[in-house]
């Protein structure tokens, strides 16, 4: 058997590496030939500047007294240049948007390997081919255009990566510091000669980033005050160094400018996903070689922007993110990035139609360069018999195969998929077929003796089941943070506890000091972390950071609630309490809204599922046995196990779909934009993504422990054999993986390729994240550890 499970995770292994060989290797090639438009350019000289999150209506739109919020940007419009939306694509976020606006390309498929944190593929780059670039901002992004670049033409100036604090009092700074080092860079080169001859020279960048925005829309939301100055603040230093290049340049007209942003944010602080709130950004151009604005009576557009901006009357021109790299390549005079798949957009272009035409010339001679690479690369790697154009075969197929099977043969097969499988392959695309299937398990006892024999339980199975289906419903976690619904679940866990106590204390044969002091410290534990979370909003809200008592704490409860559990008695119901009492201290801190809920209500539930179960097998006079007097033990007695039963299908249904709904019940991950950095505040402010990264993946691991704990018991009380059961669940995994390769997208937003590939990994992880969470889950449950150093017995 064991070798029979060895080689069925190698063979799932295979399956879940081949789709990143299928689908997501990296488009990049290299080789081209570097393309140029032939002409002189319009400008010598570019200033970009990119205000990070920034969204368009935020920045176009007028305030409640009908004034600008950046009055300067809106004199620009209407007065000097071009203006429209640039629409981004998913995934939203300060990399992929700065690679497509620089570099012209948009995400790299297999940056997936490595976490969607660096391209893992060299690139080129608009600041590569120029003659001299110089950029001042983040580290994250400035370094990014630097590396692994030839000669020494890119110059970065950045500020410390720990400036980048959510909780600091004064986000604004790193957009000042950026525009006080890009000031003193000019002055410094009127009494520099070897600098001076360098930003005078032709085909230069100056590159600004700038990160403020970003940060107090994470920190404040983007209906904020702090948000809306910050705008102020950047519209007022882009006049200035406006005012600046120009007075050094002796206002020559050869200096083109684009203001802009990476993406936008939605309105409770986040982004990552598809809503027009995160694609939406603001494009500004104005200066050498762009067309001035354009009066017109009427614009045909989709949305009602134009109206509530009161710029109907302006021309609005939109282009794609990745358009910008081939119009900042054309207005300078450098090759187009080598990767970009931008269209430059010649109607924003002051120039000849034969400057344009040869433009647009360039442009398709340079993206047809890289499918004539791609194309040598792949009859290269394939065998030439193998290399022809994919054809949709298969599906057809495929119906015409089932099309010969028996009518009654077929039916059945449908059946088994419709009532089983189906409803946990549409929960992943609908959270509210979670609803739909915890409602029917509440009618479960209707349907079994279980309603006459055990009703008091029944009845609390059909309470908690209908009481977890409202959490699917539920708005994804993050949009409306509620810290007094984090309160109150902590108040409700100390509640539950309180009467747990009691009811142990009066088993006066198999409760001692020594537990009652566990579940002391346990409840003290619960409480530190509601004061804690209520402290740290509050500190926040004055801007006066994270304390730092706060913080220790807040590590200190985290890293307790690994080892206390360890100390309370193996009997099931005294162990599962108590991974509960330690996993909740942790959760409380990590939420910020309603979901701080779902971990207990999840959790009664499972209690009332173990005694369900036991239920179930009361027929047999063998299999009677008290839930309290059974004990969680490191080795499973194999004569207890007995023969499979239909029933236990149901069981593994069961397990997979609480697995499925601890998954998405809270929406924790039902998108890239769900995650919220406020959730981690009681740990760290600072901006570092692997911390946070392995936080919010703890905070997500909570629900599964506890719904392994709890089948644990399950697998004891009904002598269910492990074995037998990861057979079951592998069977139900690989169908439902089976839908989800077939719906696997390599092509258009990122918002629907990342969707597919995470069903896919998520069913085809299943049975190895089943294993993984099988063993943490009989460490939790079977070892003992002693708070006097030796271990205790218990009278059963």
């Amino acid at each position: 058997m064991l070798l029979y499970i060895t080689l069925g995770l190698l063979v799932h292994l295979v399956f879940f590496a081949s789709i990143f060989d299928i689908y997501f290797t990296s488009p990049l090639v290299h080789g081209m030939t570097p393309q140029s438009t032939p002409l002189p350019p319009p400008a010598k000289r570019l200033v970009l500047f990119v205000a990070d999150g920034l969204r368009a209506d935020k920045l176009y739109e007028l305030d409640e007294d009908g004034n600008s919020r950046a009055p300067f940007v809106r004199n620009v419009i209407m007065n000097e240049g071009s203006w429209g939306i640039s629409h981004t694509r998913v995934p939203t976020e300060s990399r992929p948007g700065h690679v497509a606006m620089i570099a012209g390309f948009y995400e790299d498929v297999s940056a997936v390997a490595k976490g969607w944190k660096e391209n893992p593929v060299e690139f080129d780059s608009l600041l590569n081919e120029t003659r001299y670039t110089w950029s001042w901002g983040s580290p994250d992004i400035l370094t990014m255009f630097a590396k692994g670049v030839l000669g020494n033409h890119i110059f970065t100036h950045s500020y410390d990566a720990s400036s980048e604090d959510f909780g600091a009092h004064d986000v604004t700074k790193l957009d000042t510091w950026v525009f006080d080092h890009v000031k003193e860079f000019f002055h410094a080169a009127r009494n520099n000669q070897s600098l001076f001859s360098k930003v005078n020279e032709d085909k230069i960048v100056f590159f600004l980033h700038l990160l403020g925005i970003d940060t107090n829309g994470h920190a404040h939301r983007p209906s904020s005050r702090e948000y809306s100055d910050n705008i102020k603040l950047v519209d007022k230093e882009v006049k200035e160094i406006e005012s600046t290049v120009k007075n050094f340049y002796g206002n020559d007209g050869k200096t083109a400018f684009i203001f802009t942003a990476d993406h936008g944010m939605t309105d409770w602080g986040s982004h990552g996903a598809g809503h027009p709130l995160e694609t939406c950004t603001p494009f500004i151009a104005w200066g050498a070689g762009i067309r001035l604005p354009q009066k017109v009576s009427a614009q045909k557009f989709d949305d009602s922007y134009l109206q509530e901006w009161k710029l109907e009357n302006w021309k609005r021109q939109d282009i794609n993110q990745a358009d910008v790299a081939p119009l900042m390549a054309a207005l300078i005079g450098v090759p187009f990035p080598l990767n970009s798949v931008g269209i430059i957009p010649v109607d924003i272009l002051n120039t000849s139609d034969h400057f344009k035409a040869e433009s647009m010339f360039t442009n398709a001679v340079q993206i047809l360069e890289q499918f004539k690479v791609k194309m040598t690369q792949k009859k290269e790697a394939t065998l030439s018999f193998l290399f022809t154009p994919f054809k949709i075969p298969v599906i057809q197929g495929f119906v015409t195969l089932l099309s010969t099977y028996p009518p009654r043969r077929l039916l059945g097969n449908l059946l088994l998929f419709i009532l089983g499988v189906e409803v946990l392959v549409l929960s992943f695309f609908y959270r509210y077929m979670l609803t739909a299937g915890l409602v029917a398990f509440a009618a479960w006892p209707f349907i079994t003796p279980l309603w006459t024999r055990a009703k008091s339980i029944s009845l609390s199975w059909i309470f908690f089941c209908l009481l977890l289906a409202v959490f699917p419903l539920m708005p994804v976690v993050g949009r409306k943070p509620d810290i007094f619904l984090v309160v109150g679940a902590g108040l409700l866990v100390l509640l539950l506890s309180l009467f747990v106590v009691t009811s142990v204390i009066k088993r006066k044969d198999s409760f001692i000091n020594e537990e009652l002091v566990l579940h002391l410290l346990q409840m003290l534990g619960t409480m530190f972390s509601m004061c804690i979370v209520y402290g740290t909003h509050n500190s926040l809200l004055k801007k006066q950071g994270l304390p730092l008592l706060n913080q220790i704490a807040s590590w200190i409860i985290l890293a307790s609630s690994f080892v206390v559990p360890l100390l309370s008695p193996p009997v099931v119901f005294d162990r599962l309490f108590s991974i509960l009492l330690s996993s909740m201290s942790t959760y409380l801190l990590l939420s910020t809204g309603y979901e701080a809920l779902f971990p207990l209500v999840l959790s009664c539930l499972m209690f009332i599922w173990i005694h369900m179960e036991q239920e179930t097998l009361q027929q047999s006079a063998s299999c009677k046995q008290k839930v309290s007097a059974i004990q969680f033990t490191c080795n499973s007695d194999v004569a207890q196990c007995r023969d499979l039963y239909l029933d236990d299908i149901r069981r593994a249904f069961f397990l997979v779909f609480f697995l499925v709904t601890a998954f998405f019940g809270t929406g924790n991950i039902a998108s890239v934009n769900s995650f919220d950095p406020s959730s981690v505040y009681c740990f760290l402010t600072v901006f570092s993504p692997f911390k946070m990264g392995a936080l919010i993946m703890w905070k997500i691991l909570i629900p599964f422990v506890l719904v392994m704990c709890a089948f644990e018991a399950v697998q004891l009380t009904t002598q269910l054999s492990s074995k037998s059961l990861f057979l079951m669940v592998i069977n139900i995994s690989d169908i439902m993986a089976l839908h989800f390769f077939f719906l696997i997208k390599d092509y258009g937003s990122w918002l629907d390729i990342g969707t597919s590939i995470s069903h896919y990994v998520i069913v085809m992880s299943m049975t190895i994240f089943m294993v993984f969470l099988n063993c943490l889950a009989q460490m939790l449950t079977t070892k003992k550890l002693s708070l006097c150093g030796r271990p205790k017995t218990h009278v059963i």
